[in-house]
């Protein structure tokens, strides 16, 4: 036997230690969360370049999709190189933690930190997707105007300076947040309040569409939009499911509470439309199961079913009511051009998602999920109440409001920073040709090539891709 080898010729086969599947590892854990982060993966792409790709007009289709395709790829790299450290990392400030480890296969494949199950490698994949759908969604708020060249140059600066930050502080173990007992279950702040508030204030200093796209935008295929929204909605399975970090009881319940909310609010958002407009509308629908979603996030495994219906009904109706009546009467939210409404969807439901997870929060379900006896956090209100508690009850109400002031202001600060930093050296605008041509005079490209149309590809500097050549474009530009 080879020098430095253990010897278990003493064991019986059976109880021989598999190296490639060390004691400590689960798994089934492992399986589920690699499951569970290509789910959300999937919510990105296609999930959103298709949804993107799909409402806005024909003239954006490209450069939308390509927004959300640039960002997956851009945050990966980053992520690997310097990211995931500086969220989950050893300490160095309350808010930041350090890059001091190679991340090689001596680091990959140890046990991840708290203990769970699976190797770094894992939790590392996991995360990264997480982190890729918050500047995506940021994206949503810059359709049909930003430089792709400052999008390119936003999207590692936003993701190092802001994101890291957030995850550090509500995520992290180390994390000054997650000490006072935060409850975020799977990202209705570090994600979705983060880029609500981060694609508002950077659409702000961007500034608005062309005049004509504001007054008009219909989205160019409204089925193929229904097909990326439908890949988010059963994403977020994973989205939320996976949270625990293992395939438990309240990962179950995580994923049950998750559709459940989604589907109350996009009734009760539907509703509405029919009440107040008369007409049933599929984009509303569409943006009362976002708003569901969302809501329901940094809630999914610490509430009740019941919980979550209510959940539902105010997030299909406070969401509804600030995009449909508030926005045409507060000045600033008019001034502001947020292409895909993420204020909204984002902002307001992951603000009140938080809020409601502080009253609703289950202190059983909650040690189920933070696997501790903590009788000074993780209660909501309504059971602090109940149990003789207030006191606890709305001590967790106060940090939840904490950290909407927290997350709210860090974003407004940091991504105001970055903008104008990009600005002195590359325009956040399209130039006026660009925003009136769209995507043809950004990319040499265009989203749908009818018959006549089709020679528009021989501009393309990747014509080759396509297998056209000069002589069918002759005979295209004959017909």
């Amino acid at each position: 036997m080879a020098t430095g080898t253990p010897d278990y010729s003493f064991l019986p086969a059976n109880l021989i230690p598999d190296d490639a599947n060390p004691a400590w590892m689960s798994k089934g854990d492992n399986a589920w969360q690699l499951t569970a982060a290509t789910m959300v993966g999937l919510q990105s792409i296609p999930g959103l370049v298709i949804l993107y790709g799909s409402i806005v007009k024909k003239k954006w289709a490209v450069n939308s999709a390509f927004m959300a395709l640039y960002a997956f790829a851009a945050v990966l790299i980053c992520w690997v190189g310097w990211g995931y450290q500086m969220s989950f990392g050893n300490k160095f400030a309350p808010f930041l933690n350090k890059i001091d480890d190679a991340l090689d296969h001596h680091v990959l494949l140890k046990q991840t930190f708290g203990g769970y199950k699976f190797p770094n490698a894992t939790m590392l994949y996991f995360q990264f997707v997480f982190a890729a759908i918050t500047l995506i969604l940021i994206a949503g708020a810059l359709l049909g105007r930003m430089s792709f060249y400052a999008w390119m140059a936003f999207v590692p600066l936003w993701l190092t300076f802001s994101y890291t930050i957030g995850a550090a502080s509500i995520w992290s173990p180390n994390g000054w947040l997650a000490k006072k007992g935060l409850i975020d279950y799977s990202g209705g702040y570090v994600i979705h309040l983060s880029s609500g508030v981060a694609g508002f204030t950077a659409a702000y200093w961007v500034g608005p569409r062309e005049t004509k796209d504001r007054e008009r935008f219909p989205p160019n295929n409204i089925l193929l939009m229904l097909a990326g929204a439908g890949l988010l909605w059963m994403g977020w399975t994973g989205f939320n499911g996976g949270d625990p970090y293992m395939a438990s009881i309240d990962a179950s319940l995580a994923v049950l509470n998750t559709h459940v909310c989604a589907a109350t609010s996009l009734l009760t958002w539907l509703l509405l439309d029919i009440i107040f407009f008369e007409k049933p509308s599929v984009i509303g629908a569409t943006q009362g199961m976002i708003t569901g979603l969302v809501c329901i996030t940094p809630a999914a495994g610490v509430v009740q079913g019941w919980a979550a219906i209510i959940m539902g009904i105010l997030s299909g109706s406070i969401p509804w009511f600030t995009m449909m009546v508030l926005h045409k009467k507060v000045w600033l939210l008019r001034q502001v051009d947020d292409t895909m409404a993420v204020f909204h969807t984002h902002a307001v439901a992951g603000t009140l998602g938080g809020l409601l997870t502080g009253f609703f929060a289950n202190p059983r379900l909650c040690h189920l999920f933070y696997l501790v006896d903590n009788y000074e956090h993780y209660i909501g209100l309504a059971y602090g109440i109940h149990n003789g508690r207030a006191g606890a009850g709305f001590k967790q109400m106060g940090i939840q409001i904490l950290g909407v002031v927290y997350i709210a202001t860090l974003n407004v600060v940091v991504t105001s920073i970055i903008c104008n930093l990009i600005k002195l050296v590359i325009p956040l605008r399209m130039s006026e040709e660009q925003l009136r041509l769209g995507d043809e005079a950004v990319h040499g490209e265009e989203a749908y090539a009818l018959w006549g149309d089709g020679e528009k590809f021989e501009r393309s500097v990747h014509n080759s891709v396509y297998g056209e050549d000069q002589e069918l474009g002759a005979m295209q530009n004959k017909v």
